[in-house]
């Protein structure tokens, strides 16, 4: 398998990468930026520069060429602006849509975040910005009519991984470690059922699998 991660140079996308690599599969990490490449190289992944702020949506599909499913792991970060709230976080999923479709790539994942399914109407500042930008991708993905999957991880740590989460369509807060939510990512690749399926995620009591497997 062939995997394209937008944002990939990010904590999660990294993760994912290495799993995807250690398991014997191929990942390609789009990254803005050229100085990060030798980065992915070193955990087995292969960068490719793509801008998806600047890209248009032929550059975009260029750059997933080639591959089985494209995952949506990029973010304008806590530090930006609003703007970059639009741009990135739901203006590149778009353009990650596009690309698939034009590649004929039926899979896409997309890692959300915890509140996105019901995101304040106005206000909330930066973050209700974020919240309201990422539901507006989960319902395009949605509605995209490629097989998707929706994640919407807790407040992310750098603990290490357990392997156990709790998921469901609705969860109180809670954190979850970054690796664990690479873990998930990776398993929803193998779990069908986890297609046209968005849920919340968190740490929690059950094993990565056979939680995906009860939703």
């Amino acid at each position: 398998m062939k995997v394209a991660i937008a944002g990939g140079h990010g904590k999660i996308a990294r993760l994912l990468e290495g799993l995807l690599v250690e398991r014997g599969d191929a990942a390609i990490g789009l990254i803005r930026n050229p100085d990060h490449a030798d980065d992915l190289r070193e955990i087995g992944a292969e960068p490719m520069l793509c801008d998806l702020e600047q890209a248009d949506s032929k550059e975009v599909a260029e750059a997933v060429a080639g591959a089985d499913t494209v995952v949506f792991a990029a973010g304008a970060g806590p530090g930006s602006g609003v703007e970059r709230k639009r741009t990135m976080d739901l203006g590149g999923a778009l353009k990650l849509i596009e690309a698939a479709k034009a590649n004929g790539i039926s899979r896409y994942l997309i890692v959300s975040s915890m509140g996105a399914a019901d995101p304040p109407a106005e206000g909330g500042d930066g973050f209700g910005e974020y919240l309201r930008a990422k539901a507006e991708a989960d319902r395009a993905v949605a509605a995209s009519g490629l097989d998707y999957t929706s994640v919407r991880p807790g407040r992310l740590t750098d603990d290490p991984g357990s392997g156990r989460v709790e998921v469901a369509p609705r969860l109180e807060r809670g954190s979850i470690p970054r690796a664990d939510v690479a873990a998930v990512l990776l398993t929803c690749l193998d779990v069908e059922n986890t297609i046209g399926r968005d849920f919340d995620l968190l740490s929690g009591e059950t094993p990565i699998k056979e939680a995906l497997a009860a939703l």
